[in-house]
């Protein structure tokens, strides 16, 4: 019912954020005098904020067309390379001879499902683009899946995750930003344990909730207050028949749009206060960098219920993995069983979503992984947002992930086979 509220609710805004619009045409004429007035100024600042908070954000696109390989600009095309129905696996592809993409370590991305787009992760994609051939998970919006292709939850999530490294053939390595910490850390230990000869050179974990208990934080505290009825009942809603995926149950992603806005409510409200006072001034960068924050931030995506669900029990509720409890398949996870997979966890000193010291718990789990594959780096003057975006990340925080996937890329002599991956229509 609470979706059908909300998309009505979409629905009757549409004429006003119409009007508005129009509104702001006219006072950004130049062929209206009263433009150039403070009072036409004030006009069109108003129908442009009142546009912009009421429109609906549709997905991303990376955009990312070209990028500087050993000092020369080459075109960058995104392709299809594995896809079901919850994901698509897509490949950031480089205008390079194939002596160079072969020579280049293959990364894989894996964005976070906790209700943004991979888009999130455009500027990181960038950064490594130069130095590496990218591919990111591009996670679906359960909306639009239809019903008939069943559930998803972190078990299915899991699956996902060792598939597409056996796509790969094991010569990849692995990037968990925040959420999907968890589920690498639980596919690659029960890879490990089944002796699968495919698991990857390394994996980054980065900011992610290994473990909650320690230095917790307020999102962390939430759930421990709440038991996992009181989520199936405040959290879950029916997507409307109107969606390929209508009537299927989901964690909405304007919920968790409101939750991300309330944790920072002043912050949100000082930005768009002063991104009408530089519409006014007439302060077109500040503007454009307002615009281009909140277009990705405020397009989110729904979650299946029976993860979210999952994911708040296992992860934040019971905190199943680091206590040895969580399962796969109804295997038990054992990260002891990590013998030859690198690690290396980054977080960030002002992180208020993931506290510093839950990431990096992920190396004490390994305790049968030699110290010389381990890896621990805080970035000091980070938040959450900025251990995987930003000046600092790309100052900082990538130079040490390079350097921790160059040190352990296979040798010519002893590399896995390279699979080549063909893009799926």
């Amino acid at each position: 019912m609470l979706y059908h509220l909300y998309e009505m609710n979409r629905g009757l805004f549409h004429p006003a954020r119409i009007a508005a619009k129009s509104g702001s045409l006219l006072f950004n004429s130049p062929l209206n005098p009263v433009s150039q007035t403070p009072f036409g100024r004030s006009m069109a600042a108003m129908c442009e904020v009142f546009e912009r908070a009421t429109r609906h954000y549709g997905k991303p696109q990376f955009e990312l067309e070209s990028t500087i390989v050993d000092g020369k600009e080459v075109d960058v095309t995104e392709k299809t390379v594995w896809r079901k129905d919850f994901c698509r696996l897509r490949h950031f592809e480089r205008d390079v001879p194939l002596s160079v993409s072969k020579a280049s370590p293959r990364v894989l991305l894996i964005a976070p499902m906790s209700g943004h787009y991979a888009t999130l992760l455009r500027g990181t994609v960038e950064t490594f683009l130069p130095h590496a051939e990218v591919y990111i998970t591009d996670w679906v919006d359960a909306r639009m899946v239809p019903t008939c292709a069943g559930s998803f939850g972190l078990d299915d999530y899991i699956t996902y995750l060792i598939d597409m490294m056996k796509l790969f053939g094991g010569d990849v390595h692995t990037i968990a930003v925040c959420q999907p910490s968890v589920p690498l850390l639980a596919a690659v230990s029960h890879m490990e344990a089944e002796g699968l000869d495919y698991v990857p050179n390394s994996m980054t974990l980065m900011g992610g909730p290994i473990d909650t208990r320690i230095n917790p934080t307020a999102v962390n505290k939430f759930p421990e207050e709440k038991d996992i009825n009181w989520f199936k009942d405040h959290s879950l809603s029916t997507v409307p028949w109107t969606f390929p995926g209508g009537g299927r149950e989901v964690y909405p992603g304007f919920l968790q749009l409101g939750s991300f806005m309330a944790m920072n409510y002043d912050s949100h409200a000082k930005s768009h206060s002063d991104h009408f006072f530089d519409l006014i001034k007439g302060d077109d960068e500040s503007a454009e960098k307002h615009q281009s924050f909140y277009d990705e931030y405020l397009a989110v995506m729904d979650l299946t219920a029976e993860f979210y669900l999952e994911t708040v029990q296992k992860v934040f509720i019971e905190k199943q993995l680091p206590r040895g409890l969580m399962k796969y398949k109804n295997k038990k996870i054992d990260p002891t069983k990590i013998k030859n997979v690198a690690l290396m966890t980054v977080e960030g000193e002002l992180d208020d979503i993931t506290g510093v010291g839950q990431c990096s718990a992920a190396l004490d789990l390994c305790s049968n992984l030699p110290k010389k594959k381990k890896v621990a780096y805080v970035q000091k003057g980070v938040g959450h947002y900025g251990v995987f975006n930003g000046s600092r990340f790309r100052k900082f925080i990538f130079p040490e992930i390079n350097k921790f996937i160059t040190s352990n890329e296979p040798s010519k002599l002893s590399a896995k086979r390279r699979i080549g991956l063909r893009a799926t229509s």
